[in-house]
């Protein structure tokens, strides 16, 4: 569902150039077009689905398997390793200060280009760090702090702009398409990882300077395309979070012919709401128990793999691109089923089996048919499995949380998430660090127990329809 933004005296309307640029605004005399509404709105889409496409070669290059394994190269422990997992978490602590700052801004674009922007430019500190550490003369612990610290940076940064950033997008999906839209969202994003990941894992293994060098070139060109991704959001309709905030009415779903609007009366103290909001609560306690319990042993996959296993780096992106190219078939599907049943329902189903995946892990060793056949459909499975859970977490915050300050229920979210997902990790980092061998097993058996608890306080969560 869109929802555009009017004033209590007045309905206004969207008025759109031929090109969707933040210089958008919202003028209060005339009447909607669905034409122009409709035609801003898919604009602004495509902005979007592009967006996801470069941001992702971003990700691939400053996190996941090529960071770990540029991390192990470096000798990195298992603490570091917990580290590297629970930093981006902890830092959503800043979400609800970003909301606050968001809501007080002119532009969701211009805030998204400040706080994103300088976020992804703090990564080429380390590009260059790796690239001329031979002539600077840093030492391998001095490149593990390096990239710690542009981590914790940069993550706080990405932290203050990312309620802001869902936010917008809520406003500008359709409610009754939101399944369907990030579900081919998703799925692009998701080809892109296909592709992206063994390429840059062969970049970095066959790099002539070395898998180190190989790592800060590859990184300097994911940090191009960062860079690129923020550019397409200029093409998203832009959104003023003032008057946002301001009007008491909300667009409904538009319709085949015509934009219906239909008011809403929103509290007037928006922190007592959030509070005062059982069924909110409810999702908070599933959520924040869920990422504990899921990051408990999250970061250790690819660990083990690796480290207990000793197997190339080649293999490990080789899965990744097997658990991607599940996620990207099989997302589109459960985002249709998502709009047809509910993102609850496939919730609780799914969790389930995601709940169960770490014990599949039990009794991998580094044999022929461990290999080349249990790992790579483990893999798959997963890909499949989580395009649900991640697809479906993301509709669930957008449907319970109301369009008013919008942003400062999906940063209370983000932050509860993100303190439970990194005590997950501090957890399962101990506990690797400091178990005899095969703690990593029992690691994943505990990670399973606490994903099935996890799912109770869901079964209370009420949907909106």
């Amino acid at each position: 569902m869109a929802f555009v933004p009017i004033e209590t005296a007045a309905p206004v309307a969207l008025e759109i150039p031929q090109i969707i640029t933040p210089q958008s605004a919202l003028a209060s005399t005339a009447k909607p077009n669905p034409l122009v509404y409709k035609d801003a709105i898919r604009t602004s889409l495509k902005a979007s689905s592009l967006d996801a496409v470069f941001a992702t070669v971003f990700c691939v290059t400053t996190g996941g398997i090529l960071l770990s394994n540029f991390l192990l190269e470096l000798g990195a422990s298992p603490v570091v390793f917990g580290m590297l997992s629970s930093i981006p978490m902890l830092v959503n602590l800043v979400q609800p200060l970003g909301a606050y700052l968001s809501e007080r801004s002119s532009s969701r674009f211009y805030y998204s280009l400040r706080t994103h922007g300088i976020a992804r430019l703090l990564w080429l500190i380390l590009g260059i760090g790796i690239i001329g550490s031979s002539w600077i003369g840093l030492t391998s612990g001095q490149l593990v702090l390096l990239t710690l610290l542009v981590v914790l940076f940069s993550g706080l940064l990405g932290g203050l702009g990312s309620a802001s950033w869902l936010s917008w997008l809520a406003m500008i999906v359709p409610r009754r398409l939101r399944g369907r839209y990030f579900g081919i969202r998703n799925s692009a994003a998701s080809l892109t990882n296909l592709l992206c990941v063994p390429l840059a894992g062969l970049a970095v293994s066959h790099w002539y300077g070395g898998t180190l060098q190989g790592y800060g070139v590859v990184l300097l060109v994911g940090i191009i395309f960062g860079l690129i991704s923020l550019g397409c959001q200029y093409f998203q309709t832009d959104m003023n979070p003032a008057l946002q905030n301001s009007t008491l009415v909300k667009c409904q779903q538009i319709s085949e012919s015509s934009v219906t609007l239909q008011p809403t009366v929103t509290p007037a103290n928006e922190f007592t709401s959030i509070w005062s909001n059982c069924n909110f609560l409810r999702f908070l306690l599933y959520f924040g128990f869920w990422m504990l319990a899921v990051n408990i042993s999250a970061p250790f996959f690819n660990f083990y793999l690796l480290e207990q296993l000793h197997l190339d780096v080649s293999y490990v992106t080789l899965y990744g691109s097997l658990q991607a190219g599940a996620n990207m078939l099989l997302i589109v599907l459960w985002g249709k089923l998502a709009d047809k049943i509910g993102n609850r329902r496939i919730l609780i189903l799914i969790g389930i089996l995601v709940a169960l995946t770490p014990l599949l892990w039990m009794g991998v060793s580094a044999n022929s048919w461990n290999i080349w056949l249990w790992l790579p459909l483990l893999h798959i499975f997963t890909g499949g499995t989580w395009a649900a859970i991640d697809l479906c977490n993301n509709n669930m915050q957008l449907g319970i949380a109301p369009v008013k300050n919008q942003s400062i229920y999906f940063a209370i979210a983000s932050a509860v998430a993100g303190v439970s997902g990194a005590l997950g990790t501090t957890i399962g980092s101990f506990i690797a660090q400091f178990a005899e061998q095969g703690g990593l097993l029992g690691l994943f058996a505990l990670s399973s127990v606490c994903r099935l608890i996890a799912i109770v306080p869901l079964m209370f969560v009420k949907e909106p329809h």
